[in-house]
């Protein structure tokens, strides 16, 4: 089987730009390439490429993970501070700005995640101390790239977001992906017994590793749940724990079972469906209805009195399609999380099921 290769984000190419951009200043020489240590603990020797006046650019490489991104340039203008101050971001050609609530930014910030702010903070100040510092990220033709996305449902607009959480691409591409999870989850059978937790990205493996640090047993299930569930029936699994955030999580209960956003959404109709079965008025679940994403729904539903009932019998549903979908032979437990990895609801078989993958492969 072909070994994925791995690539790197757009908030790295960011923040390696940025690091370029401040040392051109600095020592008075572009450098051809940078090495920048990123949220993984990896280390990266990303190629510069010098444009106009200070600004730097780094092309995106995806690895093997098809993504609308891949190949895209990453440009970076740092206007460095007399003064000791903060450092802030400017949205430049390419880069979108945020127009509706609910997202991990505030309305009128630039599309630049938290995490790749962070990264482009610490390689700028590892140069210019505590000077205070303006970024301009801009990605060319990224207003064409954005039309290819979800921005424009989130309110992102005018190009592209700067996105990723660990600086890596892990490859997720189809039929080798499937190859490369079921290795995982034979490897898991194997060594660990008939119990093991699947999560749908880093929140979740996080989560669990650092609530449960005696957990072993985790398989990254991405957006293929219901292949993975048919795979953990084949090999004789008895329990699975699932744990991660509503965003792709809430979709079980509605028998969707491939959790790509290009797929399916759903997680609205769900939750105005619980909300209204729980006794949420008819405005209330107009005003979930209007909601731009799950995580704004989210924070509106936690002032409702019925909010917890709402998570409860969603989490209960994902758990009866996901044993559903295994002929009964699975039990099924959920960890559903907010975006501060808060538990919203557990399923009422979860304390079971949690004690059986804690215990797995310690006899």
């Amino acid at each position: 089987m072909k070994q994925l290769r791995e690539g790197y984000t757009t908030g790295s190419c960011a923040a390696a730009a940025s690091f370029a951009s401040v040392l051109w200043q600095t020592s008075g020489k572009c450098p051809e390439w940078v090495e920048l240590e990123v949220p993984a603990g990896k280390l990266l020797h990303l190629e510069i490429q010098a444009e106009e006046a200070y600004t730097c650019g780094v092309q995106k490489d995806g690895g093997d993970d098809p993504d609308e991104t891949n190949g895209c340039l990453v440009t970076a203008s740092v206007e460095i501070l007399p003064a000791a101050g903060a450092v802030q971001f400017r949205a430049g050609t390419g880069v979108g700005t945020i127009t509706r609530k609910g997202l991990k930014l505030p309305v009128g910030e630039p599309a630049i995640n938290p995490v790749p702010r962070q990264m482009i903070e610490k390689a700028v100040r590892s140069v210019i101390g505590e000077k205070g510092a303006v970024v301009t990220i801009s990605v060319p033709n990224g207003e064409v790239i954005a039309e290819k996305t979800f921005n424009g449902r989130l309110g992102i607009t005018g190009g592209i977001s700067i996105l990723g959480t660990t600086g890596i691409v892990r490859p997720m591409s189809e039929e080798a992906i499937r190859e490369t999870l079921y290795l995982e989850l034979s490897m898991c059978r194997q060594e660990y017994g008939t119990a093991c937790a699947f999560v749908t990205g880093y929140a979740g493996e996080s989560f669990l590793k650092r609530q449960y640090p005696q957990g072993k047993a985790i398989v990254l299930c991405s957006n293929y749940l219901g292949y993975l569930l048919d795979c953990a029936e084949e090999l004789g699994f008895t329990h699975v724990l699932l744990a991660g955030r509503t965003g792709k999580l809430v979709k079980p209960a509605a028998d969707i079972m491939y959790l790509h956003s290009h797929t399916a959404g759903g997680q609205r109709e769900v939750i105005c469906t619980h909300a209204a079965l729980a006794g949420a008025s008819r405005a209330q679940v107009q005003q979930l209805y209007q909601c731009n994403t799950t995580r704004d729904m989210t924070e509106l539903l936690c002032t409702y009195p019925l909010a917890e009932q709402v998570w409860h019998t969603i989490a209960e549903k994902v758990c009866e399609n996901c044993m559903r979908r295994t002929h009964g032979k699975i039990q099924v437990g959920l960890l559903l999380l907010d975006e501060n990895d808060r538990i919203l609801a557990e399923s009422s078989q979860t304390d079971s099921i949690r004690k059986a993958w804690l215990t797995c492969g310690t006899n």
